[in-house]
């Protein structure tokens, strides 16, 4: 009889082979003990992985971190932005959850802070004296991605090349998005999520 653990490596890798490159990989473990793997999670009990130098893990969020609960407490704030500049509130939405999962306090390993993961520079360049707070990130963020649209012609996959490897990158190669594996699948992270709230979010 087989070993369960490695039969379970072997099918996690298996799994993760055949995944789309630009799919969030989510892991639930019943109370049964069983893991299970998805891109479509059902509900708040799924803890999403990230790849790292030491393999695959789970993302760390604060402890009871609850985004979707996040999600609607921010939606007012991130509808009244988008309107005051003209930028559709579900690719604000969308935005967010792939830089933050609407975690105020997130910290990349670049020194990006916040909602909308905002640079020290970028901050300081769009009036944002604190870039934990989530009003101010999320104008702060959405006035750049104002300015980005206005930048490349209202290309929206350009804009969102440069929110993530900066306007001068795209520049760089033309106009056109940089061949960065990390800045190709968060476009198309950002397009899929913009995609569904679209269809989700009146």
């Amino acid at each position: 009889m087989p070993n369960n653990k490695v039969t379970f490596i072997f099918i996690f890798i298996f799994w993760l082979i055949s995944m789309p490159s630009q799919a969030d990989i989510y892991k639930y473990v019943d109370k049964h003990g069983r893991v299970i793997l998805t891109d479509k999670p059902s509900h708040t009990g799924y803890k999403r992985l990230v790849k790292t130098w030491k393999g695959w893990e789970e993302a760390k969020l604060p402890k009871n971190f609850n985004w979707v609960k996040n999600q609607a407490k921010f939606d007012p704030t991130i509808r009244s932005v988008a309107k005051m500049y003209k930028l559709p509130h579900t690719l604000l939405h969308a935005v967010i959850t792939a830089e933050s999962s609407y975690n105020p306090n997130a910290i990349s390993r670049a020194g990006a802070v916040g909602l909308m993961q905002l640079m020290p520079a970028t901050a300081k360049q769009y009036g944002v004296s604190n870039r934990r707070d989530p009003k101010q990130n999320i104008y702060g963020g959405s006035r750049y991605l104002r300015y980005l649209l206005k930048l490349f012609k209202n290309d929206l996959t350009l804009a969102l090349a440069a929110y993530n490897a900066g306007e001068g990158a795209v520049k760089k190669y033309g106009n056109k998005i940089p061949p960065y594996k990390e800045t190709r699948n968060y476009v198309k992270k950002v397009i899929k999520y913009y995609k569904k709230y679209r269809g989700s979010m009146s």
